[in-house]
């Protein structure tokens, strides 16, 4: 890496971040993930070669939630801040429905670190829809990029079809493929995946095409021992007043649960192996903390259904008096609850379905709280490593109460687990040694990954112009020789503020004879080969820089050779090929589809950015290229607000140039099946018209000519 302290951006979209009073559990948006980013952000900046922590989430506007999620910056520590990054509307979404705002959220996220006196030296996405735009940034700026997934959308659609719901069901409830796509890309792009434990890597990543276990490193997270510490001597409990209405006695041992009321979290089973055996229920009072209510009836549909489902399971063991589910805690008081437990001589459980890694464990472990918990997932590891408990079956409700009464009838047993546990928490699971080895795995990556130029000089054609307007040829303007004189016009008339710029997958001398033949303006940018070549002003002065970007991981005689012979493909004369971009002819009807094209790379490891164009085009670039990265490198560097920037695109391979903070046209020519994806997304524009038409209705449409600089409405 570098000799100047690190500059790292996490990046944590969804779910709600600040630096106090988490609000964990209140949906399924904020659980583990939220803690987990605030708790290695500060860990990070404390560790003498970091300088800077940057934990960038969504901003949210939203009378709902606190006002603590619409400011832009916070403060968590010295060298670590949340940074609150705008995209879509206001108001606070669920994670399912950002998919089409993360474009948006990458464009405001790279103005912003556009500002700032440094580039990072790494980025890092935490979940899927965090390395959907790790992946860009990373591609843009030329950085190592770092993913962890956190849970994976493989193994989720496959746990979901195992409880019977359909395809349908998941993919309109989950928007999983989606998710999958993005996660097979962040897999292609990432230099180092951090999982939580050795079980992610075996059983989950395992599922995925670029699955890697080369670029991958096991790296549990840390536990705050601060919060986390076993009970003092006589220490009294104020939360054992939440208790005293539901239980007849108090001086039971506590069998603790602590979860959101989630399905997956199995909780219902625990209650009912309580329910079932008589002499946990003489032995123990079970306490389930799950998550805040007032009234069930205003909570998610998922929240409802498991807590109504443990009431009336409490009702059907006839369970009053043995069983307390408060109503609520503080996020302040969970460290308390641990201890309450642990004091009891009492024992934790986490009976989900599968737990990706299992935080609660650590927690429970650093209060001196034995544990009996999933052998699904990350409590494997968390067992092995401390030795504080027993694995079981989250569906045998016997084997989980014969593993809790163990514990609670054998004072051996709880003094070995309890002891056993706080030294392994303390060895294995510190912030700190956390730190240490993430830091170590990140001066591990090549250096082969440099930033693009910290001071990017523009380009003299573009120094005083304050707007841009690029478009596709073929197509988009093409197509109507008469109305291309007054495009050319317009053009023209406006050349001392506003750039113009082609976007095609047109070599440059094709696109330039195209261009001389219809007799329009030469560009100020023209951007080449599908993204892959970028030159300005008159004389075409070739970025070279982008080249030497662009050439990354970039293996053009393997993808030759895995796609050159597959039914429908044959390949385009040499005149449509160039260094960074291999084109076909494809015939849809002769069996490959585009997704299968797509898995062979992932399954051959080949990162690389493959489009259809037309139906009948494919082309693949690097997978730092299409015309939608170029097109923010150039803004980049002429120093233009993406809002000001109108582009219009006629085929698929255009929809990355049009999404995000762009201003866009879709031609009335080209209302086709593959831009379908963007008839829902802000910004997006379909004209009446075709053609050269199309885009001055597009001009006249959001009065382009008229904007003030800084972006108007």
């Amino acid at each position: 890496m570098t000799e100047k302290p690190l500059y790292l951006v996490m990046i944590s979209v969804h779910g709600l971040i600040r630096g106090h009073d988490l609000e964990l559990g209140r949906d399924a948006d904020t659980g583990g993930q939220t803690k987990y980013v605030v708790d290695l952000a500060r860990a990070l900046a404390e560790d003498e070669r970091v300088g800077q922590v940057d934990l960038v989430t969504r901003r949210v506007v939203d009378p709902a939630v606190s006002d603590d999620y619409a400011a832009p910056v916070e403060t968590l520590s010295e060298g670590a801040r949340i940074v609150r990054i705008d995209a879509g509307p206001d108001e606070y979404l669920p994670k399912e429905v950002l998919w089409d705002h993360l474009d948006a959220f990458t464009d405001n996220l790279v103005e912003w670190i556009n500002a700032q006196p440094a580039r990072p030296d790494a980025i890092h996405g935490h979940y899927a829809d965090a390395g959907y735009v790790g992946v860009r940034l990373a591609h843009l700026l030329g950085v190592p990029l770092v993913q962890t997934g956190h849970s994976l959308g493989r193994d989720k659609r496959k746990r979901l079809l195992a409880k019977g719901l359909s395809a349908e069901a998941i993919e309109d409830t989950y928007n999983i493929s989606r998710r999958i796509h993005a996660e097979e890309e962040v897999l292609a792009n990432a230099d180092l995946v951090i999982t939580s434990t050795h079980n992610e890597i075996d059983e989950q990543y395992r599922l995925y095409n670029f699955y890697d276990p080369n670029r991958m490193a096991v790296i549990p997270p840390g536990t705050d021992l601060k919060q986390f510490y076993p009970p003092e001597p006589d220490e009294s409990f104020a939360f054992a007043d939440a208790l005293s209405p539901f239980l007849k006695g108090t001086d039971k041992p506590v069998v603790l649960a602590l979860s959101r009321p989630d399905e997956r979290k199995n909780i219902v089973t625990l209650l009912e192996a309580f329910g079932e055996s008589q002499a946990l229920r003489e032995a123990a009072n079970l306490v389930i903390v799950a998550g805040n209510r007032d009234d069930i009836g205003e909570l998610g549909a998922g929240a409802q259904s498991v807590l109504t489902e443990l009431l009336l399971t409490v009702d059907r063991y006839d369970l009053y008096g043995h069983v307390a589910l408060p109503k609520h805690h503080r996020p302040e008081q969970v460290p308390e609850i641990y201890r309450l437990a642990s004091a009891s001589r009492g024992v934790f459980v986490n009976p989900a379905l599968t737990e990706p890694f299992g935080l609660t464990l650590l927690e429970a472990a650093a209060t001196g709280l034995p544990v009996v918990a999933t052998q699904n997932g990350g409590p494997v590891d968390i067992i092995a490593n401390c030795d504080n408990g027993a694995l079981v079956d989250p569906l045998d409700r016997d084997a989980m109460a014969t593993a809790i009464l163990e514990l609670l009838e054998s004072d051996r047993a709880w003094d070995s687990a309890s002891t056993n546990g706080l030294a392994g928490v303390r060895e294995h699971y510190t912030w700190q040694a956390h730190a240490d080895a993430y830091l170590e795995q990140l001066a591990q990556l090549s250096g082969e990954h440099r930033q693009t130029a910290g001071e990017w000089p523009s380009p003299m054609a573009g120094r005083y112009r304050d707007r841009a307007l690029f478009t596709d040829l073929d197509q988009s303007l093409l197509g109507d020789p008469e109305a291309l004189p007054e495009f050319a016009a317009l053009v023209r008339d406006h050349r001392k503020r506003m750039s113009f710029g082609i976007a095609t997958g047109r070599r440059i001398d094709s696109a330039m004879s195209a261009m001389n033949r219809y007799g329009l303006p030469a560009p100020d940018i023209l951007i080449s080969s599908l993204g892959t070549q970028i030159h300005y002003g008159p004389y075409l002065s070739e970025d070279e820089h982008w080249a030497d970007h662009i050439d990354h991981h970039w293996n053009r005689a393997r993808i030759l050779r895995a796609l050159s012979d597959l039914p429908g493909m044959k390949l385009q004369p040499r005149v449509a090929q160039s260094r960074f971009k291999i084109s076909w002819y494809y015939d849809p009807d002769e069996g490959t589809t585009v997704d299968e094209m797509v898995e062979l790379l992932q399954r051959e490891e080949l990162t690389a950015n493959l489009f259809c164009s037309f139906g009948q085009y494919i082309d693949v670039v690097p997978s730092r290229a299409s015309k939608g990265l170029a097109l923010r490198y150039v803004a980049l560097r002429l120093g233009i607000p993406l809002e000001q920037i109108l582009v219009a695109g006629g085929s698929g391979a255009d929809e990355d140039l049009m999404r995000g903070n762009t201003l866009a046209v879709v031609v009335a020519n080209r209302h086709d099946e593959e831009l379908s994806a963007l008839v829902d997304v802000d910004r997006v524009y379909f004209a009446r018209r075709p053609h050269a038409r199309g885009v001055l209705e597009a001009v006249e449409h959001y009065g382009f000519l008229d904007r003030q600089k800084a972006g108007g409405s």
